[in-house]
C-alpha cells in the first residue's frame, strides 16, 4: 500500500459516524428470500462497531425483493402497484429480522421510511435529521428504507445507494459504506473480462469513474454506476464512500479498521454548509435557468448571487421558492438554486438590471433571481 493510500485508510479508520447500504442481492441471496443469517453476521459487526463507539446508521434495500420471495414471484414485476405490494409485504419481513438480530446485543433498531418529498421539504429534512439524530444519540440503529409502499416513480430516489448518500449529507456522517455483491469497482466489467483490476483508491469527483461502472441487475436498481453516483454526492459533505464485498468475512469491522478492502473513493473538497449540502443533494428541480458566460463566471469564481441581468433564457413552470437548476448556454449544469420569483416573472426580468424589477413586475420581492444563500455549484 502506498502513503497516500495508507492515509485515506486511516481516514476510514478514524470516522465516528458511518452510513453502511446493503444491497438487495446479499440481503436476499440473490432473490431467494431474506438470508437471516448473513443479515446476523452484518449486524453483528455493526454491533462491535457500536461497541467501539462508532455511531452506524444503516440503508437497507430488500422490501421488494422480500416481498417478492413472499408471493412467489420470480421476476420483478414493472407495474408501480405490484411494486408497492411487494415492498409492503417485505418490508414487514424485513423490519422483524434486523429487530431480532440487534437485540441479540442489547441493541434496538429503528425502521424509517423516507421517499424524496422528505428530503426535498426544507422543514421536514430539518425534522428528519433531528429524528435521527435522536435515534444515534439514544443508541438505536436506524434502518432506512424508501417508503417503496407509497413512492412513484417521479418521486423516487431511484436507488438505496442514492439514498446512502443523502442520509450521509444529512446526518454529516464521516463514511459511507456501499455493501455490494462485487468486490468492488474495476477498471473493466469482471464478469467478462478477466484482465479487469481493482480499483483500491480514486476521487470521487473522478468523471473517468463513470465510464467503468456498470448497470444494476434483475433484482436491484443499483449497480457501480450508482454507486459512483453516490460517491459524489456524499462527497459534498465530505464523506468519503467504501463499496466492498458484503460477502468478505468481516467486511465492516475489516475496512473499519483500516484494511484494504474494496474501493475507496475520496472527496475532494471540505464539506458544505448545511443549507448548501441539503441544496447539493436535491434531485428534482422544477425549471431550467439559462446563463450567460458573464454570469457563469461570477458565479464560479466569486460565489456571487444570481441577477436577472445574466439569464438568457427561462424553460419550465415554477413558483417562487421551487428548485431550479442553472445552465450555460451550451447546456452545462452550473449550479442549482431556489428561484425568488416564478416562471412568468422571471421571463419578464431575465436580462434586465435589477433596479427595473420593480418597474416591470410593480414590486420588488428581491434584486437577486436566486440568492447566494440558496444557491450551490454543482
Amino acid at each position: 500500500m502506498s502513503e497516500s493510500q495508507s492515509a485515506s485508510r486511516d481516514a476510514l479508520r478514524r470516522a465516528r459516524r458511518v452510513v453502511v447500504k446493503i444491497g438487495s442481492a446479499l440481503l436476499t441471496n440473490d432473490g431467494r428470500g431474506l438470508d437471516a443469517d448473513a443479515i446476523g453476521e452484518w449486524v453483528d459487526q455493526i454491533a462491535a462497531l457500536h461497541a467501539r463507539g462508532i455511531e452506524v446508521v444503516l440503508v437497507s434495500s430488500g422490501a421488494v425483493a422480500e416481498g417478492m420471495a413472499r408471493l412467489g414471484w420470480v421476476a420483478r414485476p414493472s407495474a408501480v402497484h405490484e411494486l408497492q405490494a411487494a415492498a409492503a409485504v417485505g418490508q414487514s419481513g424485513l423490519s422483524q429480522c434486523y429487530e431480532e438480530h440487534f437485540a441479540r446485543h442489547g441493541l434496538r433498531s429503528a425502521q424509517v421510511l423516507l421517499t424524496h418529498d422528505d428530503l426535498s421539504n426544507r422543514k421536514r429534512y430539518l425534522n428528519a435529521r433531528s429524528a435521527l439524530r435522536s435515534l444515534v444519540a439514544l443508541r438505536v440503529v436506524p434502518v432506512i428504507n424508501e417508503n417503496d409502499t407509497v413512492v412513484t416513480d417521479e418521486i423516487r430516489f431511484g436507488d438505496n445507494d442514492t439514498l446512502g448518500a443523502l442520509v450521509a449529507n444529512l446526518l454529516e456522517a464521516d463514511a459511507l459504506v456501499l455493501l455490494t455483491d462485487q468486490e468492488g469497482l474495476f477498471d473493466a466489467d469482471p464478469r467478462h473480462d478477466p484482465e479487469a483490476r481493482l480499483i483500491a483508491e480514486g476521487r470521487a469527483d473522478d468523471p473517468a469513474l463513470a465510464a467503468v461502472a456498470g448497470d444494476g441487475g434483475a433484482l436491484g436498481r443499483g449497480g457501480m454506476a450508482t454507486k459512483v453516483r453516490a460517491a459524489r454526492l456524499a462527497a459534498r459533505s465530505g464523506a468519503l464512500t467504501a463499496i466492498a464485498s458484503g460477502r468478505q468475512p468481516e467486511v465492516l469491522t475489516r475496512l473499519m479498521q483500516g484494511e484494504t478492502l474494496g474501493t475507496l473513493l475520496m472527496p475532494d473538497h471540505a464539506p458544505l454548509a448545511a443549507r448548501k449540502r441539503w441544496l447539493a443533494g436535491q434531485l428534482q428541480v422544477r425549471g431550467t435557468l439559462v446563463l450567460d458566460a458573464g454570469a457563469v463566471k461570477v458565479l464560479r469564481e466569486h460565489g456571487s448571487s444570481l441577477l436577472p441581468v445574466g439569464v438568457r433564457r427561462v424553460e419550465g413552470e415554477f413558483k417562487r421558492g421551487d428548485m431550479l437548476v442553472c445552465v450555460d448556454e451550451q447546456g452545462q449544469r452550473i449550479a442549482k438554486g431556489l428561484v425568488n420569483y416564478g416562471s412568468d416573472e422571471a421571463r419578464r426580468i431575465m436580462g434586465q438590471p435589477s433596479r427595473r424589477i420593480e418597474e416591470l413586475l410593480g414590486y420588488m420581492e428581491s434584486p437577486e433571481l436566486i440568492h447566494r444563500d440558496n444557491l450551490v455549484i454543482v
